[in-house]
């Protein structure tokens, strides 16, 4: 029997011959291979999962081996509903790697898949749909469309994922399924968890990268999610964003823009200029035209991005960084700089493309390198690409401070044994000369000194470079081109010749004797010299026979003759043309006359400009700006749009149930799990810690606003420091508060907020005496004065009530009360409100309001005296800004034209709203008239950001100031509240901004307590730093002083000595906040941060950081 049949019979053929070559020894190798085969056919038959897992690691690591194995494919396709999840996720990749040779068998394995795209295990669910999506067969498109559409809905994210992933291969398949893809995209790109989000994006941006109106209302939610998503799909999406970015907000430096068009900016001025000039243009272009407000989503995509400049990924970084570079106001651009110098110490090849960017970069930019500057020294075990792109950098910094340095640096390179770099460097020397005139004849001389070089490649490099700098003042530096005339017998490199001959011949008049006995001696070599130099022969004779006929008349004839027989046609053509030009005859047309004016026309100086100055045009960071050449596929960053597009297009709805006000409405919707925010009871165990913003009583930006807030720590820095004596303030309330805790705990779990509206003003008092007497002796006069100021408040404003926030009134003197809010809204509220509500007491729902008399005790209702609310509430209470609050500039008197606003937190519980941090307003009026109709409009927010305004101030006489409460849901996150303040004349762009201290409210928790809720926020949600605490941190006092300052917690009591606790709330979700600063021997210290919102967590734990170790 002959091979071939053997084959025949391997390849499934039948044969009644008995097989040849079962011995290995007779060298059949096809009997050899088919009886392997037959072996592990036997074992894919078996009944053992082992012998099939055996048989399916043989396989898969024949394929890997590029042997064939499609033989064995009905063998395995019967393994497609084995039991075993290895096994047949062995199979999955076998048939993705035959699926399309064998186009039959697969299609008749297709229902399988089907099947397995119903199995309860998500991991088989999503290895059918990839072998389904991997099947390249037009037939099966309607089946595979079906298929991505069920993957879709699935609750698995990891299926809607491998969906997303199938997208792109069915578009590539079949394009015209683009229109059903695009609702498949649409739907995937709702989805909230981290897991689908880059994957979906990738899919936009290979199926319809032009349809921006998919990702407006995904927008924030994408922002938010940015920094959980795995790397590749935060590198995806932050280059989507950014084009997003630039075709839906405006140019953040569109002022500076113009000011550069004008030409007021030097380009190279320096850091300190460019601040100054800021401001003038700003002051100038105020009057002239509106004024440039950020919009708050972009502010949002800014500073979500910022924390991944710290990403262990280089793309992610470099990802982050162009779009800083792109989208950024110039002044915050400059974060991004020490991210890029880290870069540095990895790999040659990500520093390779890292330094292209910052070659481009700091070209516009340069005062943000300029400090890392030794960063770009270079070394010697720098590869030479490497070694060129730092020369680069270091010549694009260069400025009149450090070119001494920088020069020095250059010196040392010249000496090096790598040609290309040392070419290099001599250039970036001539570069900085032309750049920086102070050092030009420096340089010169410097390059000079080169020339009696051993080294040929360096003279010749630098008489090209010095060709270059003595065009801009060539009557100074006769005497250097009389020293490179002498330079013309030695030097033989090519260029090098080329460039003292065309030297000699423009500046002739310079060197009038030495000229003409250059040319004789080059006349001599001409016919051995390269094509460069013979031309340039040609031309210094013609310009010599223009101006010194006399001597060089000959010479030139000659040197023309030998020309007219060159090889090289160039030079043929050259030499005919010249003679025409310049030696006057019959038939020589009008253009002799001009002979002189064409050779010896003054010719600009070269302008020595980096390779990387136009770059800047294809998106930092692409492969297109590494080419410096569109590469296929390469989208073109947009340019800023004119006038902004409408941003209301982001808006999400949010649903009805999710907008109730009450505190009470809440917690009856989150009564099965008090302890969690009301969000993250809703979210599946599947969905990521993102994914807690989408489902409860906020919209989507609400967690991811949270986690935004760690991209303003800069903003943040220089608010987190206060007095010590508002510390010691608060220490005394918190006593006061523990007292007041206790009583309320007494209270039955079901009374409602009718129970203590019976008591009247009479109760009120007798309350606040009995209130007076436990207080110690120490806080007795402060208690009296503000009583007083109390009562006195009261007689003014009769219409006011009292709620809770009564209690923690008096614990701070209360300055003028603010116009009232209207009836109609706060009769509404106190419907919706209760005393224990107010203090985060739990109540259950309660199915018919009971009266006081039902079930309290008569001790009870004496420890409630003076704690009863009447009809209205009452109206938010302000504080006198005294030393030991830290006030904040909102506007100042000049950008206000004589209106000066200062704004603090008073971390006083604004009544209106439980869920808002109060901001106490000064409006002081500095102007010689009234201001009138002070109030708030339009406010900017972020989704799920509320604002509760004070009622407009109708006058606010000359030299006179007012203060006033405003109320902020700022989501549990430190984006900033944008809104317009408006008098009667004109409007104020304004921004308040809460450092995360402020977030929170004190709770009052046991040590047993503390200890129990600590325990559920372990793992993710706890974060722990060492320290080393400050000269002044000396004892507990202080370290509870700074700790108290810097964030709103209350202290928790503590058995041991070294440790202080503290626990606190935050306002607008009610996530507990626990911080335990456990002192060791030394001056050491252990920070522990708990909290479930761990952006929060780790913003805390940088501030406090910063507050004990000063």
């Amino acid at each position: 029997m002959s091979a071939s049949s053997a084959f025949s019979d391997e390849k499934g053929g039948s044969s009644s011959e008995p097989e040849y070559g079962h011995d290995p020894a007779s060298g059949g190798i096809f009997s050899s291979d088919y009886k392997r085969h037959d072996d592990l056919k036997e074992m894919l038959d078996s009944n053992k999962d082992s012998l099939k897992l055996e048989a399916m690691k043989r396989i898969v690591a024949m394929i890997a081996r590029g042997k064939n194995a499609s033989d064995l494919f009905p063998a395995v396709v019967k393994n497609v509903a084995c039991k075993n999840i290895e096994v047949k996720k062995l199979v999955y990749v076998y048939l993705v790697r035959y699926a399309e040779e064998q186009q039959d068998l697969a299609l008749l394995s297709i229902s399988t898949f089907q099947r397995g795209l119903k199995d309860p295990n998500q991991l088989i669910r999503a290895s059918a749909l990839r072998v389904l999506s991997s099947i390249r067969v037009t037939i099966i498109v309607p089946i595979m469309m079906l298929a991505i559409k069920e993957a879709a809905s699935d609750m698995s994210p990891y299926v809607r994922k491998t969906a997303a992933h199938a997208i792109p291969k069915l578009h590539s398949l079949d394009p015209e399924q683009k229109d059903q893809l695009i609702e498949v995209i649409e739907k995937l790109l709702a989805d909230k968890t981290t897991l689908v989000a880059g994957s979906v994006v990738m899919a936009f941006e290979e199926v319809c990268p032009d349809r921006i109106d998919l990702i407006h209302k995904n927008y924030r939610k994408l922002c938010n999610l940015l920094i959980d998503v795995e790397e590749w799909g935060q590198v995806v999406i932050i280059n989507m964003l950014t084009r997003y970015a630039r075709t839906q907000f405006l140019n953040p430096n569109i002022n500076e823009s113009l000011l550069e068009e004008s030409g007021e900016k030097a380009f190279y001025a320096s850091d300190d200029e460019e601040e100054d000039e800021d401001k003038k243009a700003e002051a100038a272009a105020l009057p002239k035209r509106k004024p440039y407000v950020m919009d708050p989503d972009h502010r949002l995509l800014l500073r979500n991005t910022k924390p991944l400049l710290q990403s262990r990924n280089a793309a992610v970084v470099m990802a982050v960084a162009q779009l800083y570079f792109h989208l950024a106001p110039k002044a915050e651009v400059g974060v991004i700089a020490k991210a890029l110098v880290r870069l540095m110490r990895s790999h040659s090849e990500v520093q390779y493309v890292v330094l292209q960017n910052v070659a481009t970069m700091s070209i516009k930019r340069r005062g943000m390198f300029e400090p890392y500057l030794k960063s770009f020294y270079i070394r010697s075990t720098d590869p030479t690409q490497i070694k060129i792109l730092k020369l680069e950098v270091l010549t694009n910094l260069a400025n009149e401070t450090n070119i001494s340095t920088i020069l020095r640096e250059f010196q040392t390179y010249i000496k090096s044994m790598d040609k290309d770099f040392v070419a290099a460097s001599i250039q970036a020397i001539g570069r900085c000369a032309t750049n920086i005139g102070e050092v030009r004849d420096t340089c010169l001389n410097g390059l000079v000194q080169l020339l009696s070089n051993r080294d040929e490649l360096v003279v010749a490099e630098s008489v090209v470079v010095i060709k270059k700098l003595l065009q801009m003042q060539p009557e100074q530096h006769s005497d250097i081109i009389k020293h490179m005339a002498k330079l013309i017998d030695n030097i033989q490199v090519p260029m090098a010749r080329a460039s003292i001959l065309w030297l000699i011949g423009e500046y002739c008049e310079h060197v009038p004797k030495i000229s003409p006995d250059v040319l004789r001696k080059m006349a001599k070599t001409f016919t051995n010299e390269e094509d460069i130099v013979k031309l340039q022969i040609i031309n210094l004779a013609a310009k010599l026979y223009l101006t010194n006929s006399k001597q060089t008349k000959l010479l030139t004839q000659y040197v023309l003759n030998l020309a007219k027989y060159d090889q090289n046609y160039d030079i043929r053509d050259r030499a005919r043309f010249i003679r025409q030009l310049i030696v006057p005859t019959d038939k020589s047309g009008a253009l002799n006359k001009y002979a002189k004016k064409l050779f010896l026309a003054l010719k600009p100086a070269p302008v020595l400009e980096s390779p990387f100055k136009d770059r800047d045009h294809f998106q930092l960071g692409s492969l297109s700006h590494l080419l410096n050449a569109k590469a296929a596929g390469y989208q073109e960053l947009p340019d800023w749009p004119e006038s902004a597009p409408d941003p209301s297009v982001r808006n999400v709805e949010i649903p009805d149930w999710s907008k109730c006000t009450s505190r009470k409405d809440r917690k009856e919707k989150k009564a099965e799990k008090p302890f969690y925010s009301d969000s993250e009871g809703e979210s599946g165990p599947t969905e990521s810690a993102d994914s807690e913003s989408d489902s409860g009583s906020r919209s989507e930006s609400a967690s991811g606003s949270d986690e935004s807030g760690s991209g303003s720590e800069s903003e943040e820095s220089g608010e987190e420091t206060e007095s010590e004596e508002e510390e010691e303030d608060e220490v005394e309330e918190k006593k006061k508060k523990k007292r007041l805790d206790k009583t309320k705990a007494k209270k039955p779990v079901e009374e409602s907020a009718e129970s203590e509206q019976s008591s009247g003003a009479e109760d009120r008092k007798r309350g606040r005496k009995a209130g007076k007497n436990q207080k110690s002796a120490s806080e007795s006069e402060s208690e009296s004065e503000s009583s007083e100021s109390e009562e006195s408040s009261e007689e003014e404003s009769g219409e006011e009530s009292e709620s809770d926030t009564d209690i923690r009134k008096k614990k701070t003197p209360v300055s003028k009360q603010p116009p009232k809010q209207s009836k109609k809204e706060s009769k509404k509220e106190t419907q919706e409100m209760s005393l224990l509500d107010l203090d985060d007491f739990e109540p259950a729902p309660t199915s018919a309001p009971v009266t006081p008399s039902n079930f309290l005790s008569s001790s009870l209702v004496s420890d409630l005296e003076g704690l009863s609310l009447t009809d209205t509430i009452l109206a938010p209470t302000t504080i006198a800004p005294s030393g030991s609050i830290k006030m904040y500039e909102l506007l100042h008197r000049i950008t206000g034209e004589g209106l000066a606003v200062e704004y603090c937190f008073s971390r006083q519980p604004f009544s209106p709203d439980p869920n808002m941090v109060a901001v106490q307003i000064q409006f002081t009026n500095n102007t010689n008239s009234e201001t009138k109709n002070l109030h708030i409009e339009e406010p900017k927010l972020q989704s799920g950001m509320r604002i509760r305004e004070f009622s407009e101030i109708e006058v606010l006489a000359a030299g006179d100031s007012v203060t006033v409460v405003m109320g902020i849901d700022f989501c549990d996150s430190t984006q900033a509240a944008n809104f317009q303040l408006c008098t009667h004349t004109r409007k104020f762009f304004v921004t308040i901004q809460p450092p995360v201290g402020e977030l929170m409210t004190p709770a009052f928790l046991t040590e047993n307590d503390f200890k129990k809720e600590q325990g559920k926020l372990m793992g993710m949600n706890e974060i722990s730093e060492k320290l080393s605490l400050g000269e002044k941190c000396v004892n507990e006092h202080v370290i509870v002083e700074r700790v108290t300052a810097t964030a709103n917690l209350s202290r928790v009591p503590c058995g041991s000595d070294k440790e202080c606790r503290f626990a606190g709330k935050t306002v607008s979700s009610g996530c507990l906040v626990l911080v335990t600063v456990a002192t060791k021997e030394g001056g050491g210290a252990q920070l522990t941060v708990n909290c479930e919102k761990m952006v929060i967590g780790t913003m805390l734990v940088k501030d406090i950081l910063q507050a004990l170790s000063q």
